[in-house]
């Protein structure tokens, strides 16, 4: 059921022995939120421990002084997540029926925990998290901030994207005043890219293909990229952005080959095309402009699959 931020923080502030997990290859608002909770739960004298996929080097820095323990969890939390399948498969396994409390902002959020703190409005699942903090009281410190910080910056594309509120700009600013080195962070972030991933980015953009007449332009990233280039997947969340930057591109999407036969889809798109439309078609789901999906079968079905459902998208607003 859903719950409010009084809530919540009742539900967390009764519980120990508390596991705390976000979906795979998490971006800034996973890794951002995760780690400001785990911060807030510790200073309460809390029993904490986590589980995160791989984190991206420019993410790295927030987890330093985590320390994950080793106990049978009481109490499991997910951050940043509207379907525990997100999980993946062994953890969806053993933990995606146990899920007491899930903090979220996707207005695709499948309800799948005992409760959840969702708030669709927010740019950001550490946004809602801040919401909840500061509406109990709990003192926002600097190692808090940060992550808070990062989450709603990198989901925001650094305040660029249309979720970006008045009210998020006022929470950003909040935690800027409390001495957080924004600027570094945003450089490190958005400015800065390795060589391994400049290789990446230029064969991913030799690899653009254009449809409907300019409205679609996707791209594709192999194991055999990856290879080359000497990078991870991990590394690669912001090539997601390159297809739609595109002048004239309504949507833009991002193919990447995983293990095991599977595809993720990143769809991002501009007014009035739905990307959560779109993706939620094919198991997936997010929000109106960013949004994803991830399909099992051979590149050339799963190209087709979703160039049918983005042809039958832009058809619907009459765009093609």
């Amino acid at each position: 059921m859903n719950v409010t931020h009084n809530e919540a923080w009742k539900i967390l502030n009764g519980s120990d022995d508390i596991l705390l997990l976000t979906h795979r290859v998490p971006d800034g608002d996973a890794v951002g939120s995760l780690c400001a909770l785990y911060r807030v739960l510790k200073s309460l004298g809390k029993n904490v421990r986590f589980i995160l996929d791989t984190v991206s080097r420019e993410l790295m820095f927030l987890t330093e002084g985590l320390e994950s323990a080793d106990f049978e969890p009481k109490c499991v939390v997910t951050v940043d997540m509207g379907d525990k399948k997100l999980l993946g498969d062994e953890l969806e396994a053993e933990y995606g029926d146990r899920v007491l409390l899930n903090i979220d902002h996707h207005a695709t959020n499948v309800l799948f925990a005992e409760n959840t703190l969702l708030d669709s409005e927010a740019a950001a699942a550490s946004e809602v998290l801040f919401d909840m903090l500061t509406e109990n009281g709990v003192e926002i410190t600097k190692d808090i901030a940060m992550p808070l910080y990062v989450g709603i910056a990198t989901d925001t594309g650094c305040f660029r994207y249309g979720n970006t509120t008045a009210k998020t700009m006022r929470t950003a600013a909040f935690l800027m005043d409390t001495g957080i080195d924004t600027a570094t962070v945003n450089t490190d972030i958005f400015d800065t890219k390795t060589k391994e991933y400049f290789a990446l980015e230029t064969m991913a953009m030799n690899s653009v293909k254009m449809y409907f007449g300019g409205k679609c332009a996707l791209l594709m990233l192999t194991k055999d990229m990856y290879r080359r280039a000497n990078i991870a997947e991990n590394e690669t969340k912001s090539i997601n952005a390159l297809p739609r930057q595109i002048a004239g591109v309504l949507v833009g999407i991002t193919v990447k080959e995983r293990e095991g036969g599977k595809y993720g889809i990143s769809v991002r798109t501009r007014e009035p095309v739905d990307a959560s439309e779109i993706c939620a078609l094919l198991g997936g789901g997010g929000h109106r402009q960013a949004a994803g999906c991830e399909l099992t079968a051979n590149p050339r079905t799963v190209i087709s699959t979703i160039l049918k459902y983005t042809e039958e998208a832009l058809k619907e607003q009459k765009l093609i």
